[in-house]
């Protein structure tokens, strides 16, 4: 039971974290906009001005419509076939959700008075692609993904015979899906405003808490890392009501990084708001990540030193410029577990002393996307100097505190492993060069070993059901967990491997996207089946 209730959160988080791949795009951009419209820079008015107001207005309609957007990838994402079928009909049923949900407020005579969502806030209805709505921010978006999903797996293939032969498959799922939305339209107009409510609640609940709440929410959101659950605890604080929710320009904006970005073109704003606590959680990427790999090196065996510095340096650069954590923490969440905790710990205070300071910024990523967010919005009103100032900080703690666990408890952490071999740097330079070169002379048959071996690791072809991606992982659902064979996975690259139900998690860093495609490309088909 309890598996399958983690095997069932990791498949929505996986599904969940498609759209959210794109998010970081569109708001380094709206931050470069905000410099572009800024009157201390250029002239109001001007070509400059024009051009940042143009790409502004557009890239904040993505923020605006996050809804659609997660209805869509998560039924894609979590639909095991046919997923682009999947995509479109969820695109329907929530076009038909918003008339349905329209209609209903009408003749029910329960829709509230207002023409533009600006005027309906607070009313608990909103105006959403044109149509007058019950507001349900993500949520909406995330149950329809969802329910569409379940019923697209179960019946898209499904076939008739005779004249009802053009209404079997991915048609009968939409067929299914009218009258679930015709109900769910209803019910909700009912049922909303009280879990609204309990939202409402949750977020004086994190409000009133104040720094013991983000110690906790940067805790659990470090702590949950190897699950892969951690995207279900920051993304409803940044993409859902539960972080904030205000009216900006006329526009109902939601969630604390929305709010955040639409706020960059305001000047009247002295101050980014108190929300800005759930967007720290990159301060581990950026600065603490140098604090752990300092400690790791300096307690390594000497004959291990340069060879270590040679795995570290790469993989601390990934966090600290791209956010990308994984390759380095997997060196030590299993190896010692108990640096796991405290390392969470640790990050989770340094979160909660951002925000008792009064550090208000937007750093969820690393050192790129801090300087992109930050810089446009100013020091006066982010105090970004200060969150520099704490994460060196952490720096030097971390460094301390690991160094002393690890020399204490003598921990294996890397470069203090207990078998004696070394490796021999320029034979090994010389080896990758090689095969580099053999590699470039393949072209595609370079990539289409490593894909076989990688699929080869996940039991074969035979054995794996779905397979998708987020920042760093490959994750991918299989019939048989006990077929994954981690140490062929390992030589493919991965930097550790997650498994829990029938998912497994395979970490490879930056390169996720490439490895993701001639995986797919080796599979012969991007929507797999249960074949």
């Amino acid at each position: 039971m309890k598996d399958n209730i983690v095997g069932a959160m990791q498949k929505f988080a996986k599904a969940m974290i498609g759209p959210v791949l794109f998010l970081p795009i569109v708001g380094m951009t709206i931050a470069l906009t905000a410099v572009a419209t800024n009157a201390a820079f250029v002239t109001e008015g001007g070509i400059i001005w024009t051009i940042g107001k143009f790409f502004n207005g557009m890239l904040n309609s993505i923020m605006n419509n996050l809804s659609i957007l997660f209805c869509i990838g998560i039924a894609m994402g979590l639909a095991k076939k046919k997923k682009a079928e999947a995509a479109f009909v969820s695109v329907m049923s929530y076009i038909m959700f918003l008339g349905a949900n329209s209609k209903w407020l009408e003749l029910s005579g329960r829709m509230a008075e207002g023409a533009a969502a600006g005027d309906l806030y607070g009313t608990g209805q909103t105006i959403q692609l044109g149509f007058h709505v019950t507001d349900m921010g993500v949520f909406l978006g995330m149950i329809l993904g969802v329910l569409v999903a379940l019923v697209h797996n179960k019946y898209c293939d499904t076939e008739f015979k005779g004249g009802f032969a053009p209404y079997g498959n991915s048609k009968l799922v939409f067929i299914i899906m009218i009258p679930i939305v015709a109900v769910f339209s209803i019910v909700i107009t009912y049922v909303w405003p009280i879990v609204a409510n309990g939202i409402t609640a949750l977020t004086g609940f994190m409000s009133a808490a104040g720094a013991l709440g983000v110690f906790v929410y940067g805790f659990l959101n470090r702590f949950l890392v190897p699950t892969g659950l951690h995207h279900l605890i920051w993304s409803p604080f940044l993409y859902s009501a539960v972080g904030d929710q205000m009216v900006i320009a006329g526009e109902n904006v939601i969630g604390a990084k929305p709010v955040f970005l639409a706020l960059l073109s305001d000047p009247s704003i002295t101050t980014m708001p108190d929300s800005a606590r759930f967007l720290t959680y990159g301060l581990v990427k950026t600065f603490g990540v140098i604090g752990v790999a300092l400690a790791f090196y300096v307690t390594a065996r000497k004959a291990k030193r340069a060879n270590l510095k040679a795995q570290l340096i790469p993989s601390t650069l990934t966090a600290v410029i791209a956010g990308i954590t994984e390759p380095l923490e997997f060196t030590f969440i299993f190896a010692a577990p108990v640096l796991w905790f405290v390392y969470s710990v640790i990050d989770g205070l340094f979160q909660m002393i951002t925000y008792i300071v009064g550090v208000r910024v937007c750093a969820t990523n690393g050192i790129l996307d801090f300087l992109v967010l930050n810089l446009p919005a100013g020091i006066e009103r982010t105090h970004w100097p200060v969150y520099i100032l704490i994460g060196l900080i952490e720096i030097a703690v971390l460094f301390v505190v690991f160094k002393f666990m690890i020399e204490k408890l003598n921990l294996k952490t890397p470069g203090r492993e207990d078998d004696e071999e070394t490796i021999d740097l320029q034979a090994n330079a010389a080896a990758v060069k090689a095969e580099m070169k053999r590699r470039q002379g393949q072209g595609k048959a370079g990539d289409q070993e490593k894909a076989e071996a990688i699929i080869a690791g996940l039991g074969g072809r035979g054995n794996i059901l779905t397979i998708d991606n987020c920042f760093s992982r490959l994750r991918v659902e299989v019939r048989d967990i006990s077929a994954i064979n981690e140490a062929a996975l390992k030589e493919t690259g991965a930097a550790g491997i997650v498994k829990k139900g029938t998912n497994v998690q395979v970490v490879y860093g930056l390169g996720i996207n490439k490895i993701r495609t001639i995986v797919d490309d080796a599979l012969g088909n991007h929507d797999l089946s249960e074949s």
